[in-house]
């Protein structure tokens, strides 16, 4: 009888399982390879997106503020609302509407940057700050404590203090003494840091001088008494500075305020002139001087009428 079980001889050949161990280390290298490349991702994309959400924010605040920059004049609505609550005050002493209004209107038609020159610190300082937007403000105040003070409450605020050394009861002494040197010391076109007139401001900072101001107020000093200080010298002054510009056909829009007082209309009409008045309500006069040859020694065309009525 055969013996029909036939056994079989399964042989591993060492090369195969070489061969199915190398696959494997290949698998388990390539998913490793993966699952690092995952994790650097993951970490880079988290680190990377503040950098991107604090780029994007930054780019839209440029956009915002190039289309809403620092160099956008005021919105005519703004200014409107500002001048409604300033002359609707409390204080005993604010502007009228009709006070306020023509400074503004100068000061929306300068040419930007503008140059504004205020004399005193009043209730409407912060005010022309403010009118004023992207342009220069400077601001002269008699009391030197309080123009400390203020500019301590309000550090935007350029306040330079002045010693005026005036009295109002000289007021038509200063004027003859002015005229006597008006081809000296006390010409229309000069640098005032240099001079020894007697009407005019030379203790400011010397940059206040080398500024061409487009617009100048005169609301301080003190006006009360005859022993007060009185706007002689502040208007003067305004008057130099304007006909000194260097600027070609430049122009400056020059307020008095308290015009219907003696001492701001003789001054005002002897040193701004009456052909340069363009309106005048009472209490504000708008004077527009014009520059003026370094060799001219005449502060008005009309000089005869004008004596003759400061002389009244």
């Amino acid at each position: 009888m055969k013996n029909n079980n036939n056994t079989k001889l399964i042989l591993l050949h060492p090369y195969i399982q070489k061969q199915g161990g190398s696959n494997r280390l290949w698998l388990l290298a390539f998913v490793s390879f993966f699952t690092i490349a995952f994790l650097l991702t993951l970490i880079y994309t988290r680190e990377t997106s503040p950098v991107k959400a604090i780029t994007t924010t930054m780019a839209a605040g440029s956009a915002s503020s190039s289309t809403y920059g620092s160099n956008a004049p005021l919105p005519t609505t703004v200014i409107n609302t500002l001048l409604h609550y300033a002359s609707r005050s409390n204080d005993s002493f604010h502007m009228s509407h009709a006070e306020i209004k023509p400074i503004s209107d100068a000061l929306r038609k300068c040419s930007s940057p503008c140059n504004f020159l205020v004399f005193g610190l009043t209730h409407e300082t912060p005010l022309w700050k403010a009118l004023n937007h992207n342009g220069r403000t400077v601001f002269i105040e008699e009391n030197r404590y309080y123009a400390a003070y203020y500019e301590e409450l309000h550090p935007e605020i350029d306040v330079f203090d002045v010693q005026y050394t005036t009295k109002m009861k000289e007021m038509r002494e200063l004027i003859a003494s002015t005229k006597e040197q008006i081809k000296n010391e006390c010409r229309p076109v000069q640098n005032l840091l240099f001079s020894e007139c007697k009407l005019g401001i030379n203790d400011l900072p010397n940059h206040v001088y080398e500024v061409e101001w487009d617009v100048i107020l005169i609301d301080g000093p003190r006006g009360d008494g005859p022993e007060g200080p009185g706007r002689m010298t502040p208007i003067f002054t305004s008057g130099v500075l304007a006909r000194s510009k260097k600027a070609s056909s430049a122009k400056t829009h020059i307020f008095v305020h308290d015009y219907y007082r003696n001492v701001e209309r003789v001054y005002g009409d002897e040193f701004l002139c009456r052909e340069n008045l363009v309106e005048s309500n009472g209490m504000l006069a708008h004077f527009v001087v014009e520059k003026m040859d370094e060799n001219s020694f005449q502060f008005c065309r009309n000089h005869t009428s004008n004596s003759s009525a400061s002389s009244s």
